[in-house]
This record gives C-alpha cells, structure tokens and sequence, in this order.
C-alpha cells in the first residue's frame, strides 16, 4: 500500500510563505503525476498545482506567480512553494499522487490527509 503524507502547513499572515512537503512511501512503486489540491470552508475541492514526471507543471491561475510546485523523484516527494499568501488561500491542501504499483501492474490515485494552511489579514 502506497501512502502520501503532507506536512509544512500552518498560520501565517498574508503577505508570507509557507512551504508544503508530500512525501510517499510503500514498496514495489512509482510515481506518475503530481499534483496539490486545496479545498476551502464550504467550497469543492480545486487543483492548485500539478506536475508530471518529467517536471512539466501548470498552475491555477489565481497562484500562477506566488506558488512553485516542484519534485524529488529520487525521495518519492513533492513539494509546494507559497509566497505572497492571501486570506483567499486559506484551506486544506492535499497531496495527489497517480501511483504504479508493480506487482501486479495497476494504477492507482492515492491521496494525502491534508495539510490546513490558514492565511491571516
């Protein structure tokens, strides 16, 4: 069994930078694509950030410029660069991993438990 866990989040006022980290672990594994998703107080759950294998990435459009995703192939992680941090960005923000197990060969999206961000004004 594969699992992601998050950690880096917490209170910062707006105007500052946070740092999330997502780490995955298990046996007979691979990464796909990455992503981050953050899901607000009473609001569906949005993609933020994503990245592929070979480090291709996109953007929501109201991060684009503030945040940075980026990837550790080598230590199964991701990572979330947050700057510039807005009330707006306040949420849980989960870890999204397409991961390939194996033996047997399968595909299988696993998720983290989330990590709560909360942006001051």
């Amino acid at each position: 069994q594969v699992q992601l866990v998050e950690s880096g989040g917490g209170l910062v006022q707006a105007g500052g930078s946070l740092r999330l980290s997502c780490a995955a672990s298990g046996s007979a594994f691979s990464i796909n694509n990455m992503g981050w998703y953050r899901q607000a107080p009473g609001k569906q759950r949005e993609l933020v950030a994503h990245i592929t294998t070979s480090g291709n990435t996109n953007y929501a459009d109201s991060v684009k410029g503030r945040f940075t995703v980026s990837r550790d192939n080598a230590k199964n992680s991701m990572y979330l660069q947050m700057n510039s941090l807005r009330p707006e960005d306040t949420a849980v923000y989960y870890c999204n991993a397409i991961v390939a197990i194996t033996v047997p060969l399968r595909y299988l999206e696993v998720w983290g438990q989330g990590t709560l961000v909360t942006v001051s004004s």
